[in-house]
């Protein structure tokens, strides 16, 4: 079987380590399965050409490391003297050649929720895959954000079209998937001695939320920023060390000096955490995982639970992290604390000091029970499949 992964910005950010494993997992899980997988991404080619280069370097170089050399489908706008304004062209190719292997595609799974509608006419079928559960819905909804028509709808919010959604299904039938951890990429490293609880994120990455109460709609921050300031005190509240592996520039000078007097370590992401194998190695040298979640996940209750968390929990990393709503499956007390209040946070830290081995294992017990990308990504071809014989 023939399957392509169309990403979202990874060649345009090479710190972004973390990034670039939401969609490998996805990869190397399809590939484990038997399956042939491109890699589909739309570049943006910067103004200087020594800095397009040296992307281009780094992207190609990371993808033969994990096995996909010369499986890249690298587009970009065509910029060119009397190219039309939806004119595109292919790094390294022509779309004609691009095309036949779109031809032969048995599945596209499209994570670039605006991509072209023509590359999708190519492959015999297609499934949009939802990692923004609630957030999605309220950019379709609100007219923010226009989705092609897809042939199956995949989400990774455990709400998404059920009663329990705070936000419309906007009309699609949505299949509800777990979000999938290569659990062979990913192994359990139990070290007593490690030290700090970590996490690694952005930080102002700025979209903004319209909430309404109380008949009044207003404007959020939709940040990782405005979530961590609300527990900035809990450093004082435990003696388990804390830090940040932070997204940040100068205009963050004020929040990173605030962290740094309440007691957090702070460092910049791109140093410790900005490529694939430097992402993984921090992880996997944290005691454990605390983290804080976006303002759309607590509005909408969407049970969210991130990709990078997944890695903790594979690791074996116990993680301490913020109540996104009612979930069928995200544990709260063994290897997964969910915290609403720097009490409760404070209290989860203590808890896993106590018993630290007992909750590592159970760590990745919950990544092996719910997570295993084999099992989920089976779970998405049998899926996918279903809705074609449906169709046909």
């Amino acid at each position: 079987m023939i399957a392509v992964i169309s990403v979202y910005k990874v060649a345009n950010f090479p710190d972004g380590g973390g990034h670039f494993w939401v969609y490998m997992q996805y990869v190397q899980g399809l590939r484990r399965l038997g399956c042939d997988v491109y890699w589909l991404e739309q570049f943006r080619p910067p103004d200087d050409p020594a800095a397009e280069t040296r992307l281009l370097s780094t992207f190609f170089e990371r993808l033969r490391q994990f096995g996909l050399e010369g499986k890249a489908l690298l587009y970009a706008r065509d910029r060119g003297r009397g190219a039309g304004p939806d004119a595109f062209r292919f790094v390294g190719g022509d779309w004609s050649d691009a095309e036949r292997v779109l031809r032969q595609v048995d599945l596209l799974l499209n994570f670039h929720y605006a991509i072209d509608p023509r590359l999708l006419a190519c492959a015999r079928r297609t499934a949009l895959v939802d990692i923004d559960p609630g957030l999605l819905q309220f950019w379709i909804s609100t007219g923010q954000l226009n989705v092609p028509a897809h042939d199956c709808y995949l989400t990774t919010g455990e709400t998404v079209g059920t009663p329990a959604a705070r936000f419309s299904d906007c009309g699609l039938p949505w299949h509800r998937i777990r979000p999938p951890v290569c659990l062979d990429l990913w192994p359990f490293t139990y070290d007593p001695h490690a030290e700090a609880f970590t996490t690694v994120s952005s930080w102002s990455t700025t979209d903004w939320l319209k909430v309404t109460a109380n008949g009044k709609t207003i404007l959020r921050e939709n940040t990782k920023r405005v979530a961590f300031l609300e527990f900035a005190e809990l450093p004082r509240r435990t003696r388990q060390p804390l830090e940040l592996a932070l997204y940040t520039d100068d205009r963050d000078a004020a929040d990173l000096t605030r962290l740094t007097r309440n007691g957090w370590r702070v460092r910049h992401s791109s140093e410790v955490a900005g490529s694939p194998d430097a992402y993984r190695s921090y992880i996997q040298r944290s005691r454990g995982e605390f983290s804080c979640a976006k303002a759309s996940c607590m509005e909408f209750q969407n049970a969210w639970v991130s990709d990078r968390t997944l890695c903790y929990l594979a690791s074996g990393k116990p993680v301490v992290v913020q109540d996104t709503g009612p979930s069928s499956y995200l544990v709260n007390g063994e290897g997964m604390f969910r915290f609403s209040s720097v009490d409760e946070a404070a209290a989860a830290l203590d808890t896993i000091t106590c018993d630290y081995e007992r909750h590592c294992r159970a760590a990745r017990d919950l990544a092996e029970t719910h997570f295993d990308s084999k099992r989920v990504l089976e779970g998405v071809l049998n899926t996918t499949l279903m809705a074609r014989e449906t169709a046909s």
